[in-house]
């Protein structure tokens, strides 16, 4: 099993590892940085490097429960010795915006007691489906303050790994309208946004709300009977 870096640091930037197998056009390490997607979060980039040679890491995907790293040309050897570099200008984005998700599933769930029911991500913007009858740009912009005035009150972002079974005592921990977690997981990863948000979660995130910066929301819309869709976005900075 790949050892998975980014769980209890997201900061990480650089890495060394050991290549321990490879697939078709992906290299598998003992240890990686690389968050490999998935619950919306599109996998990271970045590059390999054994002595002086650099492979790009294109994508990054799950391969029996280790990270398949997906490069171009003649795979590095099993048993090199290697650093992994994320591309952090695009993974800082992601985190910002992972958090920025949660602070609006964090301010729905409280205000309006509104489940998740899909979402996902791109650098500085992203969408999510909640369970709305009606919506109306009154209650959009009442959304839009709400999340800024969270996004400003430099919440703490913590992560904890729980027991499953102590993990599911929390209420309310599975935001989205169905629970995704499969039945063999015996530890929950939670993400809390100290005084909002506790939910179960695998991604990146920043580690205080002061860091996600101002929020839009730029377009809302109706994706069914009582399915309405959020797009947010970021700044730059």
């Amino acid at each position: 099993m790949t050892e998975l870096l980014y769980l209890n640091d997201a900061y990480i930037q650089t890495f060394k590892a050991t290549v321990v197998g490879l697939l078709d056009g992906a290299v598998v390490l003992n240890r990686s940085a690389f968050y490999p997607g998935g619950g919306g979060q599109p996998s990271d980039m970045g590059s390999l490097t054994v002595g002086d040679q650099t492979w790009q890491v294109a994508k990054c995907k799950r391969v029996n429960g280790q990270i398949g790293h997906f490069v171009d040309g003649t795979l590095p050897e099993v048993g090199s010795n290697l650093t992994g570099q994320i591309d952090w200008q695009r993974r800082y984005k992601l985190m910002r915006t992972h958090t920025a998700m949660h602070i609006l599933c964090g301010v729905i769930w409280r205000d309006y007691q509104s489940s998740v029911t899909g979402g996902n991500m791109d650098p500085l913007k992203g969408r999510m489906d909640f369970e709305f009858e009606t919506m109306r740009q009154e209650l959009v912009t009442e959304i839009e303050a709400s999340i800024n005035k969270e996004a400003a009150a430099n919440r703490d972002i913590v992560v904890r790994t729980l027991p499953r079974d102590e993990a599911f005592q929390i209420p309310d921990l599975i935001r989205t309208k169905i629970n995704l977690l499969p039945e063999g997981i015996r530890e929950v990863r939670t993400v809390e946004i100290v005084g909002l948000d506790l939910q179960a979660d695998g991604g990146t995130h920043v580690a205080n709300t002061s860091e996600v910066g101002p929020m839009r929301v730029t377009n809302y819309k109706s994706k069914g009977k009582i399915n309405k869709r959020i797009y947010i976005e970021l700044g730059q900075s």
